[in-house]
């Protein structure tokens, strides 16, 4: 005889799986009212579930940042899943914070294996937790990238813009205003690095290929001395486009990032910028097609 599964242990299981009503009666009903059984069973099926949506494209989300108390450590993760409407789901809101925080406090964690494997506060670990919210939320979710820096002597600084973009900073030493416009700057510039030092002899190479055809025209005829200043003038121009400490400050144009720096007697030594989305080629979908979706479940 089956045993009677009541809605209270509907409940129990709903509150400690997040997963639907008629799933976890479902999941209780084959397991015979075991709760223990039933969680098993449905994380077996939550984990099927996650490797049938891996292949899928992950091109919302959510950026999460978090400077630590000292102020000597910053963490940046920049966590996916398919659609905005998920991207603002509370439980997906509340696993970028966790792996975020815990990110901040934890050490040695330098590889994607790793942080997969880092564990969340309850001792689940962060790939558990994100197969489970697949199989709740119904979506692929994929954390994309993360970064962290901690300074001895030094001081970080983050600003996170709504939740699409995320910047991190470390600067010689701690100031935490000149930290924050700093990383305002950078979400709103995109710099490609700190210094002109930085810039690689192969991006240097294009941008003269690219001077060079664009202005063929005016460059004919010239003495080589003339072409070389013409094109050591470009490539001035675009060091001071592409680097944080040659780019116009953005609350001031009248002074660059270096002399803003300077200025507060401090250097930026770092940063990293993260925009939800960039460099994932995402497919079209219209509104109404992707609700149509998820009501089918594919």
């Amino acid at each position: 005889m089956s045993m009677t599964i009541s809605a209270g242990m509907v409940k129990e299981l709903r509150e400690r799986t997040g997963s639907g009503m008629m799933e976890c009666k479902r999941a209780l009903v084959e397991a015979d009212g075991d709760m223990e059984l039933a969680i098993e069973n449905m994380r077996k099926s939550g984990l099927a579930k996650a490797d049938k949506k891996s292949g899928r494209i992950a091109a919302e989300g959510i950026i999460g940042v978090k400077v630590s108390d000292d102020g000597r450590a910053v963490a940046i993760v920049d966590i996916n899943c398919e659609t905005d409407f998920v991207a603002k789901a509370d439980d997906f809101v509340s696993f970028v914070n966790n792996v975020t925080v815990a990110l901040l406090n934890a050490d040695n964690i330098e590889s994607e294996e790793q942080l997969l494997a880092m564990p969340l506060e309850g001792g689940v670990t962060v790939d558990e937790m994100r197969r489970g919210l697949i199989s709740t939320l119904g979506e692929n979710i994929t954390v994309r990238r993360f970064e962290r820096f901690k300074t001895a002597e030094g001081g970080t600084a983050c600003y996170l813009h709504g939740s699409k973009i995320g910047v991190i900073v470390e600067l010689a030493t701690p100031d935490n205003e000149l930290g924050k416009d700093i990383a305002m700057h950078i979400a709103a510039s995109k710099p490609l690095c700190v210094s002109a030092d930085q810039v690689s002899d192969d991006t240097i190479a294009k941008e003269k290929e690219i001077f060079l055809a664009q202005q063929e025209d005016k460059i004919n005829g010239k003495p080589a001395d003339i072409v070389e200043k013409m094109i050591a003038g470009r490539v001035g121009k675009f060091l001071a486009e592409v680097t944080l400490l040659g780019q116009p400050f953005i609350k001031d144009d009248k002074m660059t990032i270096a002399q803003l720096v300077a200025s507060k007697g401090n250097n930026a030594l770092r940063f990293t910028r993260f925009e939800v989305g960039e460099g994932i080629e995402k497919k079209e979908e219209n509104f109404a097609e992707e609700v149509m979706a998820q009501v089918r479940g594919n």
